[in-house]
């Protein structure tokens, strides 16, 4: 059940237009906008803990003086890609 309101937006008539010039059958501007609302505040969240254990690595690494180089941890991350392609095709 919605218990509260967003602010009204004003926006360019040309923004207005194109948003509507994308919904789907059956999908209202408010919807929309929710829906994109809803989209960002989850973006920014994930954007937001990633960053918390990008520093929390760091503050690791410090602590511990352990690193790794980037090339050694690119070549096994292109390992595990080549590895899950192989599994999905062999599916």
């Amino acid at each position: 059940m919605k218990t509260a309101t967003i602010p009204s937006l004003r926006v360019d008539p040309d923004l207005r237009r194109a948003a509507e010039s994308v919904l789907k059958n059956g999908e209202s501007l408010s919807s929309f906008v929710e829906q994109s609302l809803r989209a960002n505040i989850e973006r920014r969240q994930a954007q937001q803990e990633f960053i918390a254990r990008g520093l929390a690595a760091r503050d690791d690494a410090r602590r511990t003086g352990e690193y790794f180089v980037a090339e050694d941890v690119l070549r096994e991350l292109d390992d595990m890609r080549a590895h899950a392609e192989a599994k999905k095709l062999s599916q």
